[in-house]
């Protein structure tokens, strides 16, 4: 990415964007076939950005037909893989062209700030579209052991027709985790985004197009989870479908699973992780400055943030101290501005849940204001164990401070969640760091940093955190193929009938 522009540039930068608002479907732009549209909001100024098509099961009904076209005649699936490889790596040349319009769209319609945007978002999107575009051709099929009169090969088929429900918390930087390793496979996609976060998924389907994909294999459907969601989640010839987003709106999907055609589900949802820190921990200066990161990084709005701060008594005060020094770091603002690092929250309801957190009575020893209907300040908090503050998932810019006595009791209570989906442990003792990693039930846990690994590395988590698999890593091409045994008989007739 370039070096950052300022906040003017960046302001007029978003007044000369060409807003994507219809369908992207067998490779043009649609509008809904009711007509009806939605509005989506800046969340920053609770202005309306644009009227996006408001899809529903018709849409949706057309864009799997679509997919299936392209997925049945081999457009995409028989490509070679090379050249599946180089349309996905020009992709990711034609999003590093259009980064910067993208990343000030983005932050536009999801309220995050432009820094991280540049920084971050856009950045790892192309990586990791990179990084499965590579794998596409290294990946290899098996042969399994046998007798001298037999083969018996193991290939990689891709699944077929794949529905992605994408978040509005990280809109593009999850289109880059499913489509990736799904087009790399030869999948044809139908994307749900986010209804408050449509638009940069629409823009990239465009880019798709000029890079090469063909029409049908990657279609965007905007719409309410009930008119795009549901179908998409019941429609008996989609073969698979990928979620990212609230472990409630999960189970729906294992249910439309259960009474269409028991296609499979990959869930990766909530999360409620914990950060122990215990008092052999060195450098608490280090140490605060990855707790506020990964507590306040995305304004909160993070499945894998680190919500629960779990320390050791011995050093609570001289944790906290530095702490609320870094967190002060963290100035709320205009999105656009690339000096804020704390921008709007995603919508006034979804500000109105965290707010719901911050209640009297609680102890805060940093923030606990919000601004605007839009803005929470960055608020440190002691929470009781058992307070809705302390297990449930708030999804904003809080950290619930624990207290405990030792390493038992820390991880007992690291534990004592439904969630799994990361976790980070702070010691100077790599063997009491290591048994903690093994004994944390979390998908991701890092030691000694804040993290979720890289794009190299398995995503995804434990209990009510995810099922089914995993995104990143090689082993996000496990979730959109099927495994099929091919089982030659080499033997001579004559020595078939001999024996």
């Amino acid at each position: 990415m370039e070096d950052l522009l300022t906040h003017e540039e960046y302001r007029a930068i978003s007044v000369g964007l060409m807003l994507p608002t219809t369908a992207f479907i067998d490779g043009a732009y649609r509008p809904a076939a009711s007509g009806a549209t939605f509005e989506t909001l800046n969340p920053a100024t609770g202005a309306v950005l644009a009227k996006i098509a408001a899809c529903g099961a018709e849409d949706v009904d057309f864009a799997v037909a679509k997919a299936r076209e392209a997925f049945d005649d081999g457009r995409w699936s028989k490509l070679h893989p090379s050249a599946r490889k180089d349309i996905l790596i020009r992709l990711a040349k034609l999003i590093t062209r259009n980064a910067r319009e993208l990343a000030v769209l983005e932050s536009l319609d999801s309220g995050k700030t432009i820094y991280d945007c540049e920084t971050v978002d856009l950045p790892e999107t192309i990586h990791c579209l990179k990084w499965h575009a590579e794998a596409v051709d290294k990946i290899y099929d098996q042969v399994a052991p046998a007798s001298d009169d037999h083969i018996a090969m193991i290939v990689r088929e891709p699944v077929g027709v794949v529905g992605l429900v994408l978040p509005w918390n990280f809109p593009l930087l999850m289109l880059a985790w499913k489509i990736g390793p799904a087009l790399a496979a030869g999948c044809s996609v139908v994307v749900k985004p986010a209804e408050e976060t449509s638009m940069t998924a629409l823009r990239v389907a465009e880019l798709a197009i000029e890079a090469g994909v063909p029409k049908g294999v990657f279609n965007v459907v905007p719409g309410s989870g009930p008119e795009v969601g549901e179908p998409l989640g019941r429609h008996m010839d989609v073969d698979m479908v990928s979620f990212t987003g609230s472990t409630d709106t999960g189970r729906r999907f294992l249910r439309y699973a259960a009474d269409s055609n028991l296609k499979e589900v990959v869930l990766e949802m909530g999360g409620k992780n914990p950060c122990i820190v215990l008092e052999d921990a060195e450098n608490l200066d280090r140490v605060a400055s990855h707790v506020v990161n990964g507590a306040f990084w995305n304004m909160g709005e993070n499945c894998s943030a680190a919500s629960r701060l779990i320390v050791q008594a011995s050093i609570k005060d001289a944790l906290l101290a530095r702490i609320l020094a870094h967190a002060r770091e963290w100035s709320l603002g205009d999105p656009l501005d690339p000096e804020t690092r704390i921008g709007a929250l995603v919508s006034k309801a979804h500000f109105d849940k965290v707010a719901g957190y911050l209640k009297a009575g609680v102890k805060t020893h940093l923030g606990g204001g919000t601004e605007g209907g839009a803005w929470v300040e960055p608020t440190v908090m002691d929470v009781e164990r058992l307070s809705p503050a302390a297990r449930e998932e708030i999804f904003g810019p809080v950290l619930s401070v624990m207290t405990v006595t030792g390493f038992d009791e820390a991880i007992a209570l690291a534990n004592d969640t439904e969630y799994g989906l990361a976790a980070s442990i702070f010691t100077s003792n790599i063997k009491r760091g290591l048994r903690g990693a093994r004994a944390l039930r979390a998908g991701t846990v890092t030691v000694n940093a804040f993290g979720e690994g890289d794009v190299s590395t398995p995503f995804g988590g434990y209990k009510a955190s995810g099922f089914g698999g995993r995104d990143n890593g090689l082993h996000a091409h496990d979730q959109y193929t099927q495994l099929k045994t091919i089982w030659v008989d080499l033997a001579d007739d004559e020595d078939e009938a001999v024996g």
